[in-house]
């Protein structure tokens, strides 16, 4: 195809051998002049051998590869990409009557590196994390109308956040397709409804990522009292709730998401007594707390950490985390705790419960380690796609 051209070092193609879409400016020996970020290049060996075609970017990944194959990255390429990605989502069973809330396209694990969209109902929420997404996204919307056909209504861009600052592009949060009139934002997973605010919501306005964390949790809520830190949306609550908790206490130090949990569990559950919230930072609201008053506590916090520099202060924070929740948990309690830092790894984040468990003394078991739901797909060839761990201890 008659893109420009950027031409590798000696011996930097191993990895593009091994289908790592990522060819990081170290490995560049040369590229064609007047490149512009986000623009498509085919990327040859050092012996000018074709090896990949993708978006060339600034930085230290300076092409994100779309294809190994010499092709066009035209509207049918679009078209067959979510394709297959929405077929899998159909086939692993998350488009169905009960559950209509799912990530459609999870980066490289979709072989499309840089785009993010989660459905909720009739409506795809767009995010792009490169320059190339964003210069592509009139075609990946025109593409989605085509796979979706009438059961798509809106589309929502939502990049303002997500897109290189150095790129300067004056992205706006918009709708691209649709977006008229009153917009039903109330989504379905595993027959539970909840609130989707994909305008003023955080990431793409529902965290759909725990789906299966939150179904197993479900199983433990029978008859205990819930504790559920950092609850955005209130996701784990309203599921304990279904699973016959008798009491649950949601806590987030926004008083938003207060407001968001409240009016999900009353979507669900509007005469219920069993639920309250409390906006309140989770170190002094676990700082207070009876021991014994719990014995289900959910620990899922934002990133502590979202690049190298931070991860000893993150690991702190997650043992102090930890050791809080360790200190107060009734005996025979359950902990379910997480992180969804990319660059913490699970060893790393293991390590550090363990250390707090060790510091509090008590017998600790561990009952589940838990990762991404199978509709955020990690590619074998990209293990830096794996960014959710979680474990679900014993507590004696």
């Amino acid at each position: 195809m008659s893109y420009k051209k950027v031409t590798l070092k000696p011996k930097k193609e191993d990895s593009l051998r091994r289908f790592h879409p990522w060819i990081f400016s170290g490995a560049v020996a040369h590229k064609d002049t007047n490149l512009t970020e986000g623009e498509i290049v085919n990327v040859y060996t050092a012996n000018d051998d074709f090896i990949a075609v993708g978006h060339y970017q600034i930085g230290s990944i300076e092409v994100r590869v779309l294809s190994f194959e010499e092709r066009k990255i035209d509207s049918l390429f679009w078209e067959e990409r979510l394709q297959v990605a929405y077929n899998l989502r159909k086939a692993i069973g998350v488009v169905s009557e009960n559950n209509n809330a799912f990530r459609l396209i999870h980066g490289e694990g979709d072989n499309l590196p840089g785009l993010i969209i989660d459905v909720y109902g009739a409506t795809a929420v767009m995010q792009s994390h490169s320059v190339g997404m964003h210069e592509n996204r009139k075609e990946i919307c025109n593409a989605l109308i085509k796979v979706f056909g009438e059961k798509l209504q809106n589309i929502y861009y939502k990049s303002e956040t997500t897109l290189p600052y150095k790129a300067d592009l004056g992205a706006e949060n918009e709708y691209l397709y649709g977006g008229k009139g009153d917009i039903d934002g109330i989504a379905l997973e595993n027959g539970l409804k909840f609130h989707a605010d994909w305008v003023k919501g955080q990431k793409t306005g529902f965290f759909v990522d725990q789906r299966d964390n939150r179904s197993l949790l479900e199983k433990y809520a029978r008859d205990r009292s819930l504790l559920n830190m950092f609850c955005y949306t209130g996701g784990f609550s309203f599921y304990a709730m279904r699973g016959g908790a008798k009491l649950v206490h949601s806590v987030d130090s926004s008083a938003k998401a207060i407001m968001l949990t409240e009016n999900n569990v009353k979507l669900n559950f509007p005469d219920d007594k069993r639920h309250a919230a409390f906006a309140e930072d989770a170190f002094k609201y676990l700082g207070h707390t009876n021991k014994g008053d719990y014995d289900l506590i959910i620990l899922d916090p934002p990133a502590f950490a979202k690049h190298r520099g931070a991860i000893k202060n993150a690991l702190q924070g997650y043992k102090r985390l930890n050791a809080a929740a360790f200190d107060k948990i009734a005996p025979g309690g359950i902990l379910f705790t997480f992180s969804c830092s990319q660059v913490i790894t699970k060893d790393a984040f293991r390590l550090a419960v363990f250390s707090a468990a060790a510091q509090s003394g008590r017998s600790v078991k561990i009952l589940h380690q838990l990762t991404q739901p199978a509709d955020h797909p990690i590619n074998i060839y990209h293990p830096e796609g794996e960014y959710l761990k979680g474990l679900v201890v014993y507590v004696e």
